[in-house]
């Protein structure tokens, strides 16, 4: 809210009116014990022409830098049609849906966003978002565990190449639902799964199996082999994609024979900007055959009492999201105005304009990762295709070099050491449509000085 109109004199009417001393008495069932005594270092109060100057000095505090960190959130173009759209009013402050008759506008457009992602995905059906990718896989394998009646151990195999952060949430968020996860190994030289390293796995009672595709290394996946050999043990196929990269690659729902059963995945490339880490959305969409175990949720279309077209909520009521015992999820709400966003940038760029975006982020990558390792003591680390990330390793620790690079106002990517110590200096780079020959000129330039400033020094 940009303007509090509240006057001590208002505060004063609204507090006799309802026969209370004090705002601080409204909250009087607090226990004294719980309460905060006082908030050190908290600055007082500032004018609205003060504020507004302290926020245009930390923005240029964040400075413009060249960006090339990928690892599940990257910087695409936006058109402007976007923000200018969904920030009006009756978009920015709508709220839950749930009174249909009032909420034909917002629930159409769940419905137009459950569409295509339904279509982007090869799936038969959406719900209308979740709060971000990596949760999106937490609710994955929970909803896993409950569609696959014929699995008794509620165990899923999870990939060391999925998103780190994406295995970090799961296994919290799951922490007390008894799932047990087994961890798959990456082919070193690779970077991705072997269908032949799941042999160990034969004639055990697995729940399901997670791909993402590509992987956090940006590598690709043997998405059919592997989707048929779950399949075939009677385990289901956990999908996790980066939307972007299904303009290109085959989509999930044909994966195998059968396809994939969940799909998920981190919808920030559709139209949300980075700002900081967020707030994003995360998508899922699967078979009709689980609709009923999907979290979140789903708007359908319908005719009213004098059979004219509409839109509402379906198949799931709110009281699924706030019994905790016997709800699908306890997620009560979506992320719909960045949901909002992502409808928007698929209807505004169409299946054209994304494959574009695709290809052209494809070559900027490739082209990135040639400058690279032209510079002496660089090295690819996988020997495999992939989308718009690479890894490459250096002669030295990571961390300083990306620190020379930032004062040269560059983001060279992601350290690597702190997750997969096993790569050694490794460097997760990503280049999307927005980065140009002269960026990637630029940035070569800078990691071939900060290199030969660290071997002289």
């Amino acid at each position: 809210m940009p303007f509090i109109p509240h006057t001590e004199d208002d505060e004063r009417e609204m507090l006799a009116v309802i026969g209370a001393p004090s705002i601080e008495a409204l909250f009087d069932e607090i226990p004294a014990n719980l309460r905060v005594q006082s908030l050190e270092g908290l600055p007082s109060g500032l004018s609205e022409l003060e504020v507004m100057q302290l926020m245009a000095a930390r923005a240029r505090a964040d400075g413009r830098p060249l960006c090339f960190i990928g690892a599940g959130a990257y910087e695409h173009h936006i058109p402007a049609a976007v923000w200018s759209t969904i920030t009006r009013g009756e978009f920015y402050s709508a709220y839950t849906p749930y009174q249909a008759e009032a909420s034909q506008g917002t629930l159409q457009s769940i419905y137009e966003y459950q569409s295509m992602m339904a279509r982007l995905t090869g799936m038969q059906v959406s719900n209308a978002s979740l709060y971000d990718g990596a949760t999106a896989v937490a609710e994955a394998c929970l909803m896993a565990v409950r569609a696959n009646r014929r699995s008794q151990a509620a165990r899923i195999l999870l990939p060391r190449s999925l998103h780190p952060h994406y295995r970090a949430v799961t296994l919290a968020m799951t922490l007390n639902q008894d799932l047990t996860f087994d961890t798959l190994p990456y082919v070193r030289d690779a970077g991705h799964m072997s269908v032949d390293s799941l042999a160990v796995h034969d004639g055990q009672d697995i729940t399901a199996l997670v791909i993402q595709q590509p992987n956090f290394f940006g590598v690709f996946e043997e998405v059919d082999a592997l989707t048929d050999w779950a399949h075939a043990r009677g385990a289901l196929v956990i999908a996790v994609v980066n939307p972007i990269s299904l303009a290109l690659l085959k989509p999930p729902g044909e994966w195998g024979a059968k396809g994939a059963d969940i799909v998920v995945g981190e919808g920030q490339p559709l139209g949300c900007p980075l700002s900081s880490g967020g707030p994003y959305f995360g998508f899922m969409t699967t078979r009709m055959q689980h609709v009923r175990q999907m979290p979140g949720r789903i708007v359908g279309a319908t005719v009213d009492a004098d059979g004219r077209p509409g839109f509402s909520l379906t198949l799931q009521a709110r009281e699924q999201h706030i019994r905790r015992a016997k709800a699908t999820s306890n997620i009560c709400t979506n992320q719909g105005l960045l949901m909002m966003a992502g409808t928007l940038y698929l209807a505004l760029m169409g299946a054209e304009g994304l494959e574009r975006v695709a290809a052209a982020s494809m070559a900027r990558t490739a082209e990135l990762v040639a400058a690279l390792t032209a510079i002496p003591h660089v090295r690819r680390a996988f020997a495999r295709p992939g989308f718009h990330e690479a890894v490459v390793t250096l002669e030295r620790p990571v961390a300083p070099v990306l620190a020379a690079l930032a004062q040269r106002g560059i983001q060279g990517g992601l350290d690597l050491a702190d997750y997969y110590p096993e790569l050694g200096a490794a460097l997760l780079v990503c280049a999307t449509e927005t980065k140009t020959s002269a960026d990637i000129d630029a940035y070569a330039s800078a990691l071939s000085e900060a290199l030969r400033s660290a071997r002289a020094a």
